[in-house]
């Protein structure tokens, strides 16, 4: 089972005047970018510094896959 990742977090068109280019660049998904903000704020917590990279990681994918959830709720 694949997890809901959002769409891309900053799609943007690559259709370049000069030349060239063409197509979509969709980047980082959004549940990556909602993880990587969740990580960044517990990685800065002095209180939460005694958790290894790991734990880290999964709590903050644990906290994007719960914003996307609230996210697609009517």
């Amino acid at each position: 089972m694949s997890k809901e990742t959002g769409g891309p977090a900053f799609p943007r068109s690559n259709n370049f005047s000069s030349g060239g280019g063409g197509g979509n660049s969709s980047g980082m998904t959004l549940r990556d970018y909602l993880a990587a903000k969740a990580m960044q704020a517990t990685q800065s917590n002095p209180e939460w510094n005694h958790w290894s990279t790991e734990q880290h990681a999964v709590y903050a994918y644990g906290v994007a896959d719960a914003m996307l959830a609230e996210r697609s709720k009517p």
